[in-house]
C-alpha cells in the first residue's frame, strides 16, 4: 500500500452528505482519492492534447505504413487463417 499523508480538506456540508450517500462516512478518503486520481489523469490528457507537436508518430507505428485499412485486412486474414487451423485440428480429432 502506498504511503499516505493526512490533508485537511474543507468541503460544503451538502457535498459531504452526497459523498457519504455514495461511499459512506468510512469511505470518504478512498472516494476522494479515486476521484482525484481520475481528475489528474483527465487534466494530464487535456494538457497532452493542447501540445503543438503531434501525439501520433508514424515511426512508432510501422505496421500502419500502408494505411489502417491494409493493416485491418491483414489482421482479419491472420485471424481467419488461425480459425481455419483450429477447425482443421478439431476435425482431425
Amino acid at each position: 500500500m502506498p504511503s499516505t499523508k493526512r490533508a485537511h480538506v474543507v468541503l460544503p456540508e451538502d457535498l459531504v452528505r452526497e459523498i457519504d450517500k455514495i461511499a459512506g462516512s468510512r469511505g470518504r478518503s478512498a472516494f476522494l482519492a479515486d476521484l482525484a486520481k481520475r481528475e489528474i489523469k483527465r487534466q494530464k490528457l487535456l494538457q497532452l492534447f493542447k501540445r503543438k507537436e503531434p501525439i501520433w508518430k508514424d515511426q512508432d507505428h510501422p505496421e500502419l505504413k500502408d494505411g489502417a485499412a491494409a493493416w485491418i485486412r491483414k489482421m482479419r486474414a491472420e485471424s481467419e487463417a488461425r480459425f481455419q487451423r483450429i477447425q482443421e485440428q478439431r476435425d482431425r480429432t
